[in-house]
């Protein structure tokens, strides 16, 4: 029989996971991981002459996509700089790629089986919190390793096209860094602190008085 088990932090967990999960797969696939110098585009040269360049405007550069704005077009032109994998920047922003890549992969499956913990609490005799725990621990890592080496790469000659000659690893030179970089950190961050909370879960699933609901034969049992 299947017993459907909600309380206060199984549910916090489950939300936070998800969100971690989202947060670190929206920033990878971002392009504001860097936000260039200001520049304007270059004269256009219509039927009547050469027109004035456009407003002023920050390029911004993510680890495989770009957004720039073109002399002929009015909007930013924003999409993938890098078709292949051999063409990201850097072989620091490839290894950074990989690291993002595995541990955002390992917290969608985490996100994915925590929506089912209310009803499934073990997986081979094993606590899934514990099991989930392990894996965003794991998933942890890899973000950490990902983003360490990504400064690395600020000396590419596609960076320093975006911020100036100066650029150099672990020195952004003209350059700021953008939301998508912070909300990494943020959800690395987030993605230990699930971790840790975890066992919380997994206590607050197994305590007595969830015991004492399920002998009672209660088959939906809520508790704060």
């Amino acid at each position: 029989m299947c017993h459907v088990i909600v309380t206060c932090r199984s549910m916090l967990w489950t939300l936070l996971s998800i969100v971690a999960a989202f947060g670190e797969l929206i920033a990878f696939m971002s392009t504001d991981w860097l936000v260039g110098f200001p520049r304007t585009p270059d004269a256009v040269f219509g039927p009547h002459g050469a027109t004035a360049a456009g407003e002023a405007y920050r390029p911004t550069l993510g680890i495989y996509g770009r957004c720039i704005k073109l002399p002929h077009l009015r909007g930013v032109l924003c999409g993938p700089y890098a078709v292949h994998f051999g063409e990201i920047a850097s072989g620091f922003w490839q290894a950074t790629s990989i690291f993002l890549a595995a541990g955002i992969l390992l917290l969608c499956a985490v996100a994915f089986i925590s929506v089912f913990t209310m009803c499934f609490q073990s997986i081979m005799k094993k606590s899934i919190f514990n099991v989930c725990g392990l894996l965003q621990g794991i998933a942890g890592l890899f973000l950490i390793l990902g983003l360490m080496l990504y400064p690395a790469g600020w000396g590419s000659d596609k960076v320093q096209l975006y911020c100036g000659p100066d650029a150099a690893p672990y020195r952004a030179g003209l350059c700021s860094m953008g939301w998508a970089f912070y909300t990494a950190m943020g959800g690395t961050v987030l993605t230990f602190i699930c971790a840790v909370f975890s066992a919380q879960a997994e206590i607050a699933t197994s305590s007595d008085k969830v015991q004492e609901e399920i002998e009672e034969g209660k088959s939906l049992i809520c508790l704060l």
